[in-house]
């Protein structure tokens, strides 16, 4: 499974999340294993306009699809084990 976090510079729930995610991602017994994309969505004007209110913003990739399928935005004082226990769903 692939997820992808969009994201921007000074964003601190971004920087949040995406610490939570990459702690998930190194515990090599997590039953939900992952690849994390990163996009700042200030490299590119599309992603500018569509994320600029919304980020931070998740989305899973499955194996053989290239659709994204968003995943809800968790709230900011979840914990790494309660992040991984709802993305266990998606895996």
């Amino acid at each position: 499974m692939k997820l992808i976090l969009y994201s921007k510079p000074g964003c601190h729930l971004c920087e949040n999340l995406q610490e939570k995610l990459e702690e998930i991602q190194a515990d090599s017994n997590s039953p939900c294993q992952f690849d994390l994309e990163i996009r700042d969505i200030t490299t590119r004007p599309d992603w500018y306009e569509i994320y600029q209110y919304e980020v931070p913003v998740l989305y899973k990739c499955g194996d053989r699809s290239l659709t994204e399928e968003p995943i809800p935005r968790p709230s900011p004082r979840i914990s790494a084990y309660q992040l991984e226990q709802i993305l266990q769903k998606y895996c």
